[in-house]
């Protein structure tokens, strides 16, 4: 009976270690990002584990403070809020940096709140620019990689807090600037980007 309960304890010791490295290993997986903006606070919680590419993309722009005084340059209430590439006078910020892979075909959907990578219409183009979903968009999600229209919007994060400060920037009134559509009539700066524990 004694050794039962010996290895009874031993079991339950190792089955402890195994949850805390699994859970400490999940949080290290999900790195947070607090965009300081005009509007106010928004906090991204990053999904590494299934976004590693853009995860990483996202951190090294966050690091090197190139999201510093961009924009949210394109605003649509009820589908999304998109920025990261562009200064306050329009001037793109992204025009020489390069491509990742996409990696919508993740499991992660394009539901709100969640973070995903901007792009053009070809699948493999996104650099710095990003979105923030302001209502579910399955559309965007990914259907198949057989054709370029199937490939969807990488998401690879979530909005944690400041959803409120989503909305309140979802809601602002927009115009044409060039031939840019959705632009704020008022600039809605991030002022900084950083990585928070």
């Amino acid at each position: 009976m004694k050794i039962l309960k010996y290895v009874l304890a031993g079991f339950l010791f190792v089955m402890s270690v195994y949850f805390l490295f699994n859970t400490l290993m999940k949080e290290e997986a999900m790195p947070k990002v607090k965009l300081t903006t005009s509007y106010g606070d928004i906090v991204l919680e990053l999904d590494q584990e299934n976004a590693p590419i853009s995860t990483e993309n996202f951190l090294s722009y966050v690091e090197s403070g190139f999201y510093n005084e961009t924009i949210f340059h394109r605003v649509i209430s009820g589908f999304m809020i998109q920025g990261g590439g562009h200064l306050e006078d329009m001037t793109a910020k992204d025009a020489d940096l390069e491509p990742i892979t996409n990696e919508a075909n993740n499991g992660l959907r394009n539901d709100r709140g969640t973070v995903a990578m901007a792009r053009t219409a070809y699948p493999h183009s996104a650099t710095s620019q990003f979105f923030i979903n302001h209502k579910d968009n399955d559309f965007l999600n990914f259907r198949t990689n057989q054709v370029e229209e199937g490939w969807g919007y990488a998401v690879f994060g979530k909005v944690t807090e400041g959803m409120d400060v989503v909305d309140k920037i979802a809601d602002v009134q927009t115009t044409a600037v060039s031939y840019y559509q959705d632009v704020p009539v008022e600039a809605i700066k991030i002022l900084e980007a950083v990585v928070i524990d």
